[in-house]
């Protein structure tokens, strides 16, 4: 006898929250570095995730367990962010198919003020998911009730917002281009699929990256010169020098009177680039610039030259917004 509705596939996405929430607060997780082949070093496996930088963690396989002594661990919470979307699904036991949002916030404090303060709030939007399960728990945090909630859906894993926030094309005292770009998303992003397109009259050049990542909510700058780039807050520095792509000294590779920058993505199975964010100056713009200064993105369409402006004194690895979502 079989009465009501069932939905095989509906079913399968209630248990793989349930089973994913399971793996996040019953215990601490785990760790198992890269063998620096194709396989795992198991016998380097770790509790400790939470101490990995975003680079290992992405080279390696993370299981995102919050809990340590028996309640919710704020390091390990704080430590999310060095973690891949595709990383953390992939560690709650997802199938390929499926994507997770989490959600962690204060349910109950002895300071009325942090009731209701959120902790981490990041993952894939579930807009155009078909079919969406949802799970909760309340755990314990010093003297702090947390609720820690997890939806899973089949909206797929899309790309990560990558933001170009500041451009340095014409830098003094042989000093390197660079280009400072945004992580506007809760969870780490890897650099895998992304590129950038720098074009100028007739004349344009690109270069696909291959690996990377940058963790959530920070900056990686890209730079001409490792050694004379000045990092700032970024929590990384990257060399495009050796692609040809940014220069430094005598070396000038972007055109200090117009040009463009794109920062692009192509997502898996596809070979056409998306641009995800812009800049351009000179020509039309109203962009001009004197040496020094810097190409500064203000709030607004992340491909649209009205949002930004030249300033006069360029701040490499710092960013004056918040953050604009959580995903």
């Amino acid at each position: 006898l079989e009465m009501g509705s069932n939905d095989t596939e509906i079913d399968r996405v209630d248990q793989a929250v349930v089973s994913g929430l399971d793996r996040l607060i019953s215990g601490p997780g785990w760790f198992v570095p890269s063998d620096g082949d194709d396989g795992f070093d198991y016998a380097n496996s770790t509790e400790e995730w939470d101490l990995q930088t975003a680079e290992v963690l992405e080279q390696g396989r993370v299981q995102t367990g919050l809990i340590s002594n028996n309640q919710l661990d704020m390091n390990r919470v704080k430590a999310l962010s060095n973690v891949t979307l595709s990383g953390f699904s992939q560690g709650l036991g997802l199938n390929d198919d499926l994507t997770a949002f989490l959600r962690i916030s204060i349910h109950a404090s002895q300071n009325e003020s942090r009731v209701g303060l959120t902790l981490f709030e990041g993952g894939a939007n579930l807009d155009n998911a078909r079919m969406a399960s949802t799970a909760s728990s309340i755990v314990r945090m010093g003297t702090d009730l947390v609720t820690v909630t997890l939806e899973v859906h089949d909206a797929g894993r899309a790309s990560e917002n990558l933001l170009l926030t500041e451009v340095m094309v014409r830098p003094i005292s042989g000093g390197p281009e660079w280009i400072e770009v945004y992580n506007d998303n809760a969870f780490a992003t890897s650099l895998y699929g992304w590129s950038f397109n720098t074009s100028s009259g007739t004349t344009s050049n690109e270069v696909l990256l291959q690996e990377g990542v940058i963790s959530g909510h920070s900056v990686a700058i890209f730079t001409g010169s490792l050694s004379s780039q000045e990092q700032g807050n970024a929590s990384q520095i990257i060399d495009l020098g050796q692609y040809g792509l940014l220069g430094t000294g005598s070396m000038n590779l972007l055109d200090d009177g117009a040009g463009k920058i794109e920062l692009r993505f192509t997502r898996p199975g596809q070979i056409n680039a998306v641009t995800n964010s812009m800049v351009e100056w000179g020509g039309q713009t109203g962009l001009l610039m004197s040496l020094n200064q810097a190409l500064v993105w203000e709030i607004g369409g992340a491909n649209s030259p009205a949002v930004w402006t030249v300033q006069q004194d360029a701040t490499p690895g710092d960013v004056s917004f918040e953050p604009s979502n959580a995903s």
